[in-house]
């Protein structure tokens, strides 16, 4: 099959590589769609993912917001059937080649979590791996290629319950690519207001009120705490930095109210920071949600899907771009230019 690979120096290419094998609790799956995360991935181009070491790690397959459809099943599976579209599929590292995933391959893996729990094997259990607790199928009624995005949504859910947001608690949003849209989107239906959001892109603030923003500005302009506190003259409950980008922190001092939060979601580019908290208030709270546990992530897919089911949350507006995976080198490049307004969807 094909997939897609990065080398050492940061370039992609694809690479021809053999089928991936799967076990008596797994499924060989054909990808359908794979979603580009402007976190992830790009970060594990330029070398900046945590876990991941040049000098070790690569070339590596890439690719983790992935829907497949299964087409084999192995011996012991019962909760998956031939045709039934399931989101997380992954492939092992095959050879010199490791894996970040690999779901921008042409075929992938998942595993049967009712099979392992019918006979007894948990987590810990070399066949039970942490994914499996993510590894769900897509209902009939939801797009397949768009399903790519229920990543993302899971993710932020399950962030959002532990970072604590509640409802009638203020939040300033930095940064509105797909996760804080993401982010907007469900604390407005949670109930949190006000949402103030920060982007450099008018086109962003535009999409961050449609989504339940209650206020949106330039973050390139001056004052940005002044904005702020002319809403909130406490400061906020809490800041999200939704970009990971490591000086809004000491940005977001001036703003956060005493006893506040200060929320970073996704992989830091950085292993250490200096932090300059002289206008911050006396008490505050730091909070890095790196990456969500897997069953973190499984627990809140209900609640998606029911949003999903009710018109309150809608995947195509999250996304604004599909390409071939023919085509997927191209469009990191256009991620790389900031030209993807929202989420890009592979589809094979």
């Amino acid at each position: 099959m094909k997939t897609l690979i990065v080398d050492r120096d940061g370039s992609l290419s694809f690479a021809e590589v053999p089928m991936p094998a799967y076990g008596d609790y797994q499924a060989l799956v054909k990808m359908i769609s794979c979603g580009v995360c402007n976190g992830t991935d790009i970060k594990i181009i330029h070398g900046k993912f945590k876990g991941f070491a040049y000098e070790n790690d690569y070339p590596l397959m890439l690719g983790h917001e992935g829907v497949g459809r299964v087409i084999e099943v192995g011996s012991k599976v019962c909760g998956l059937k031939t045709g039934d579209a399931v989101l997380l599929p992954f492939v092992d590292a095959v050879g010199d080649l490791k894996s970040g995933w690999g779901a921008f391959s042409e075929y992938g893996v998942v595993n049967d979590a009712a099979a392992l729990k019918r006979d007894g094997l948990a987590f810990g259990n070399p066949l039970y791996p942490e994914c499996v607790d993510a590894q769900a199928v897509v209902p009939p009624d939801i797009d397949p290629v768009d399903a790519a995005m229920i990543v993302t949504l899971r993710e932020v859910l399950s962030s959002i319950k532990t970072f604590g947001f509640g409802p009638d608690e203020s939040v300033a949003v930095l940064g509105c690519g797909p996760v804080g849209q993401t982010f907007i989107r469900f604390m407005s239906l949670l109930g949190v207001h006000p949402i103030i959001a920060f982007d450099i892109k008018e086109e962003k603030l535009a999409i961050a009120l449609k989504n339940g923003a209650d206020y949106a500005f330039d973050s390139k302009s001056d004052g940005i705490s002044a904005k702020v506190r002319g809403i909130c003259p406490d400061g906020v409950d809490y800041v999200l930095d939704a970009v990971g980008y490591l000086p809004l922190i000491n940005q977001s001092m001036e703003f956060i109210k005493d006893r506040g939060k200060i929320c970073c979601y996704g992989i830091s580019p950085e292993d250490s920071m200096s932090l300059d908290w002289s206008g911050a208030p006396y008490n505050w709270t730091l909070c890095f949600q790196q990456m969500p546990r897997k069953i973190e992530e499984g627990a809140a897919y209900s609640q998606v899907l029911a949003w999903l089911r009710s018109g309150a949350v809608r995947l195509e507006d999250f996304i604004s771009d599909y390409a071939n995976f023919e085509d997927v080198i191209d469009i990191f490049g256009k991620v790389e230019r900031h030209e993807i307004a929202l989420k890009c969807v592979i589809k094979f």
